[in-house]
């Protein structure tokens, strides 16, 4: 897939109408097409542009900035092992390195049949389980050599599948947890929002022109 399907077109314009400015939508809408392609297609970074009222460069330097955006294709599942300081002294590095030897490629690398890609992470806030693994934006810990391995035959066998979503997408993480309200909500919200705010910017011009005249 490159653009957006029907279904995901209309999530997009629904994410877009949560945003007073239209751009404002842009990390949401990168996070979307992750959802869909598990990295950012040229085209999805068109079709974003088109969306937001930006220029595909723009969308491209917003994606480059951030390590949760990918413009690459990676593996099914994004292994982040956390390196920082928490789980530095439980052994992180450690970890990592076995990671390394079990996936058979460095940081940054995909595992041959795409199923894998490993990153060395900086905290995940997940300090209370080091060491701790990030899969797809869930978290894992405290691990050692053995668990982690375990982890992986379960990621392989798709024994995880209900609990780790694919393409590491933030967007369906913040979607499937935490407190939930539904979308329309959120958007009648946003805009009884807006109208209060301009009905007290229109009393305050009002509030400070009558404080003029009597000058």
């Amino acid at each position: 897939m490159a653009r957006f399907t029907p279904d995901m077109e209309t999530r997009a314009l629904a994410v877009i109408e949560l945003y007073p400015e239209r751009r404002s939508a842009t990390i949401p809408l990168c996070h979307l097409a992750q959802e869909q392609d598990g990295y950012l297609t040229r085209e999805a970074m068109e079709q974003i542009s088109e969306l937001v009222g930006i220029t595909p460069a723009e969308v491209l330097g917003t994606a480059s900035f951030y390590d949760m955006l990918h413009t690459e294709p990676v593996g099914k599942y994004l292994v982040g092992v956390c390196t920082n300081i928490a789980c530095l002294l439980k052994g992180g590095e450690e970890l990592l390195e076995h990671a390394e030897q079990a996936l058979g490629v460095a940081p940054g690398g995909t595992t041959d049949d795409g199923m894998f890609t490993l990153e060395e992470m900086e905290c995940i806030a997940h300090c209370d389980k080091a060491p701790a693994v990030q899969v797809n934006y869930r978290f894992f810990g405290p691990l050692g050599d053995e668990s982690f391995d375990s982890l992986v035959e379960e990621l392989r066998g798709g024994a995880l599948d209900a609990v780790v979503p694919p393409h590491g997408t933030l967007s369906r993480v913040h979607r499937t947890s935490g407190i939930a309200v539904p979308l329309a909500e959120i958007i009648e919200a946003r805009r009884s929002g807006d109208l209060l705010e301009a009905e007290r910017a229109r009393a305050k011009a009002e509030a400070e022109g009558a404080g003029g005249n009597q000058l």
